[in-house]
């Protein structure tokens, strides 16, 4: 039957690939050779009798059909993830304790905890949202089970490494003249983003004046929306209707790599830590981790 050929391993593979957009980056990601992967991928061709996948210079992307099957294969996934956890013992009066950085909370993590609180409504988690300083201070203090922050703010070795491009964002008409100083908009120290693009700017030689300082996202984005200044942003951050990634034709910098890393400490009750791993392995399928990369 078709339905037996179509294994949880195959499902993971197909959607990761679609997700990427890379056989190679699939592979790499999964850890296998790029051959395997590509065997697989003709043989859920075969299977199912359709061509799924249309090969380009810069990678692969699916077919009218691939993007059927890869609903199919998301809602199966979910669903089998789903019953697993239901089917778990919980103790909801131990709570799992998950702290984010406020700068990436925003942006597709979000969409990972929903995914948590729809598989196990019984179970009780607490999130704190604080910059990657603070939040690293309360993982060295045992408050988070789970932490994700930039990796240089942690003593110890991450779970998970990956890197996160910060682009130089002005408004929709914002055009920064190279001869003048430049205005930006950054957050409050402690911040790592703040050390490396006042350490960027003067490495090319642009001069600067700090027109808005902030610890909230919100209000980063409202400064850059209404021409305060420029400031570093991810591309999740980014709201094309009022905003623009600012080329280096314009004497700025070239986009920064900042690393983050996802931090785990283990947990004695074992229904906690299966949820905590429903967690992470919705983490590692979001678009957030499937640009990550390693020093």
């Amino acid at each position: 039957m078709i339905s037996d050929a179509l294994t949880p391993d195959l499902l993971r593979a197909y959607v990761l690939v679609c997700r990427l957009g890379s056989l190679s980056r699939a592979a790499e990601q999964a850890g296998r050779a790029q051959s395997a992967l590509s065997m697989q991928m003709r043989r859920l061709e075969d299977v199912l009798g359709k061509r799924l996948l249309h090969r380009t210079g810069r990678g692969v992307i699916p077919t009218a059909e691939g993007e059927l099957f890869l609903s199919f294969a998301t809602r199966l996934l979910l669903l089998g993830e789903e019953a697993v956890a239901r089917l778990g013992d919980c103790c909801a009066s131990d709570p799992v304790r998950i702290g984010l950085a406020e700068e990436i909370a925003i942006g597709t993590l979000p969409e990972a905890l929903g995914r948590l609180r729809r598989a196990r409504p019984d179970l009780t988690f607490v999130v704190v949202v604080d910059h990657s300083i603070a939040i690293a201070d309360r993982w060295r203090e045992g408050d988070l089970d789970l932490a994700i922050a930039t990796c240089s703010s942690f003593a110890g070795d991450a779970a998970e490494t990956w890197d996160v491009e910060l682009l130089w964002v002005g408004g929709i008409d914002s055009d920064p003249a190279p001869a003048r100083p430049l205005d930006i908009i950054v957050y409050a120290e402690p911040c790592l983003w703040r050390r490396r693009m006042v350490e960027a700017l003067a490495d090319c030689g642009r001069d600067y004046r700090v027109t808005l300082t902030s610890q909230s996202i919100a209000a980063i984005q409202a400064g850059v929306e209404n021409g305060l200044g420029v400031a570093l942003m991810m591309a999740e951050c980014v709201r094309p209707e009022t905003m623009r990634a600012i080329p280096a034709s314009a004497g700025l910098p070239a986009p920064l790599i900042v690393q983050y890393g996802l931090y785990v400490r283990g947990r004695a009750n074992p229904a906690i830590g299966a949820a905590m791993d429903h967690f992470l392995a919705s983490l590692r399928r979001s678009a957030f981790m499937a640009r990550r990369g390693h020093p």
